[in-house]
């Protein structure tokens, strides 16, 4: 069996570093940027030293498929991830960046995670046990973990290069970007949350919870980053879902569970995960890209 080719960074020497992401290495392109995707992934803040095969490929061709799904609730960054679009200054590095790259536009990036909950999970469990509330947002008493919700919620957070984001109320994000905008982000990301949702359902997936970044174009809202990938959603399949305990998933989740059970203090280096942690991961994200693409090319 053949080892897939995976890539941990991609050095384009012909263009300007932009900036150097947990998973992503961004360069400027003419007036706008070219994100590319590497195979690194990242897991309470820190960068495995691990690399999954195709995730890369996955997370833009996928974030591709959302942007064009969901262009009529919000426009976005996107220019093109077709290489054969790309400009001729970067047409040597095909077999590097065809599939795991994309030219957006150059944004003010809005420095706040805009995460949307339909289900109960995750750091939302942790501070729903903790507190009662999400954010700010007051939950009915007796919950179970992984509950659906009954009414989809809006929990922000702050944005954080480095370390911890931390989870703060809508009110502050109003104080952070003004009262307007946070309001128009706000319905923006149900409104997402909720088209997603009645695609991934129809193909037998629910989305428990996803975050979304924006930046303005001028005085234009788009969404930016990436959309609906299994780095920044939980996805669990409907056949197995039974709320009360952590879902099976589709998504980083995986990864998070198997290093909760390695004594990893989360405060060190991380440890590098075991080949067939490697090869689980790897066939999630491949799995979960097909199941809503119905494509089957990467």
């Amino acid at each position: 069996m053949t080892m897939e080719k995976t890539y941990e960074e991609i050095v384009i020497p012909e263009l300007r570093l932009y900036k150097k992401g947990k998973v992503r290495d961004v360069y400027e392109i003419d007036d706008n940027l070219l994100f590319v995707a590497s195979d690194r992934i990242s897991a309470f803040d820190y960068v495995l030293p691990s690399l999954i095969p195709n995730k890369g490929k996955v997370l833009t061709q996928l974030s591709a498929f959302w942007f064009e799904y969901s262009s009529l609730i919000c426009p976005n960054h996107l220019l093109t991830a077709n290489f054969d679009e790309f400009p001729p200054v970067i047409k040597k590095y095909r077999e590097v960046l065809d599939k795991r790259s994309m030219i957006v536009k150059k944004t003010e990036v809005i420095p706040i995670e805009c995460v949307v909950r339909g289900y109960l999970a995750g750091l939302g469990w942790k501070e729903y046990l903790a507190t009662g509330k999400t954010s700010g947002v007051k939950l009915p008493q007796g919950l179970k973990e992984s509950d659906r919700l009954d009414e989809i919620i809006f929990t922000p957070s702050t944005k954080a290069e480095e370390g911890h984001d931390q989870n703060i109320s809508f009110k502050e994000m109003q104080r952070i970007i003004g009262s307007g905008l946070a309001e128009k982000i706000k319905k923006i990301s149900i409104e997402l949350y909720k088209k997603a949702s009645l695609h991934t359902i129809s193909k037998g997936i629910i989305i428990a919870d996803t975050k979304f970044e924006f930046g303005l174009f001028g005085d234009k809202l788009l969404l930016i980053d990436e959309i609906f990938t299994p780095d920044s959603s939980r996805f669990w399949p409907v056949s197995s879902y039974s709320p009360g305990g952590s879902q099976e998933s589709l998504d980083k989740q995986f990864v998070r569970d198997y290093l909760e059970t390695t004594g990893w203090d989360k405060k060190s280096p991380p440890p590098p995960l075991p080949p067939e942690i490697i090869q689980k991961t790897a066939q999630r994200y491949l799995e979960i890209y097909r199941l809503l693409t119905e494509k089957n090319d990467l």
